[in-house]
């Protein structure tokens, strides 16, 4: 029997960056770049502050649950007004844990909840459709630039250094 502890260190695979956004002002649209510096108070360009929700992710796997829920045809990452787009690694399973973007260091510090404003963005219901696939607040713990293809990694399983 495996142990509970291997089971919960044990990926896929790494995942990687898909699409990166910047909320310049509170309510401003988002602004798709393919790299950005990040800081300890979040991607540069960001309104966000430093501290545990310094920048939000969601999975790309869930934007078409996301869609389905809410009865559209495709959702857009910039419309649920999250920071950073990954793909192919679950981040349910990386509570809680902290990962590698490129060289930036990051711990999700909890769930993102929808805000009132998804029902605007995804019509009726678009706030329950988010419930549960709303992504991810993190805390920056080492600074560096994440571009659009970086690897997503738990910090657990990143080789050593050499």
């Amino acid at each position: 029997m495996v142990a509970l502890a291997r089971l919960l260190a044990t990926h896929a695979g790494a995942g990687r960056v898909t699409w990166i956004g910047l909320r310049p002002a509170r309510l401003a649209e988002l602004v798709a770049v393919t790299e950005v510096e990040v800081t300890e108070a979040g991607l540069t360009g960001d309104h966000a502050r430093a501290g545990r929700r310094a920048l939000t992710l969601i999975q790309a796997e869930h934007l078409p649950v996301i869609a389905a829920l809410c009865r559209q045809d495709h959702v857009t990452p910039d419309l649920l007004r999250r920071n950073i787009v990954v793909e192919g690694i679950n981040l349910t399973a990386l509570r809680h844990s902290r990962l590698v973007i490129g060289g930036v260091e990051i711990a999700l510090t909890g769930p993102c909840p929808p805000c009132s404003r998804m029902e605007k963005a995804l019509g009726q219901g678009g706030y329950n459709a988010m419930r549960g696939h709303g992504g991810w607040y993190a805390e920056v713990i080492r600074p560096g630039r994440i571009r659009v293809g970086h690897t997503v990694v738990s910090k657990a399983s990143e080789p050593p250094a050499t």
